[in-house]
């Protein structure tokens, strides 16, 4: 990727694209290292929350950016666990300046307010994964439970568990379930499943409630075709043929085969229902 604007000023300091890695507390750091105490409950507990997004045409206000939803999934969690406030401005400020020069940004902010922003380049073979579609190894023995399901916290040591575990077995993604055996999400997005006209995908009890899941049930409802939102027993997804995991980075993705400890299923990638999905995600479709 060739990186926009190479050479920019901070408060009257050249930095270049090169050297430049994050955005801490306030400020952009050379290279991609971050000084942290020993004792911070970010390094101790993995607390911290984050929300990660994908920015269109370098603008924090392209419709597909989202990005109040995702400073209102932030602000949601900050109240919830009673963390200090972060200056929202500030974190403005940064997000702006990293979407000069990377497609993906991760924002991060600590209890005590501060903020951490990381920048990255797209997936390298997402033109691929979305063209031919990924295998999903279905986490059978349930070890990977995710823990405070309802925020995106720094402690996402499971998931990166059961991804990891995935790709072990040749898989790109891992899905995971409930004690009921019922199919919850991937490792880094949410499922969706067609048969017969109808899209379906899990509620959002147990999940990571997604930037992209919300966007696409509103959008649904929009038109008059809503969502399907029932638990995703056995017997469902046995009825499903065609499945897709999203995310606000990827958009969507189809699934085209299922690891299982039985037998391997495979799913026909179908690119009409794909682009539908990554059409609302990428805000070419708006929700209403």
């Amino acid at each position: 990727m060739t990186r926009p604007n190479p050479a920019i000023t901070f408060h009257g300091e050249r930095l270049t694209s090169v050297t430049m890695a994050v955005w801490y507390d306030g400020a952009p750091l050379e290279g991609d290292f971050l000084s942290i105490a020993a004792t911070d409950p970010a390094l101790l507990y993995g607390a911290t929350v984050f929300t990660t997004l994908r920015v269109y045409n370098c603008r924090l206000d392209h419709p597909g950016t989202a990005w109040q939803a995702h400073c209102d999934r932030l602000r949601h969690s900050v109240q919830a666990f009673d963390w200090v406030e972060p200056d929202w401005t500030r974190l403005d400020q940064g997000a702006t300046w990293m979407a000069q020069q990377y497609p993906v940004l991760r924002l991060t902010l600590f209890p005590d307010g501060r903020e951490w922003i990381m920048g990255r380049d797209l997936p390298a073979d997402l033109d691929q994964r979305q063209a031919q579609g990924i295998i999903a190894w279905v986490d059978e023995a349930g070890d990977y439970g995710r823990s405070l399901p309802g925020h995106k916290t720094g402690n996402y040591l499971s998931c990166w568990l059961a991804r990891q575990a995935a790709q072990s077995l040749g898989a790109q993604e891992a899905i995971l379930i409930n004690p009921q055996n019922h199919w919850l999400e991937t490792s880094t997005g949410t499922l969706w499943g067609w048969q017969q006209g109808q899209w379906y995908t899990p509620p959002d009890a147990g999940i990571l409630p997604g930037m992209a899941r919300s966007r696409i049930l509103k959008a649904q409802a929009a038109i008059n075709q809503p969502v399907d939102e029932q638990p995703w027993t056995q017997t469902l997804v046995r009825q499903l043929t065609h499945l897709f995991y999203t995310n606000s980075v990827v958009e969507a993705v189809p699934i085209r085969r299922i690891l299982r400890i039985a037998s391997a299923v495979n799913y026909n990638p179908n690119q009409a229902l794909s682009q539908h999905l990554r059409q609302i995600v990428s805000g070419e479709m708006t929700e209403s």
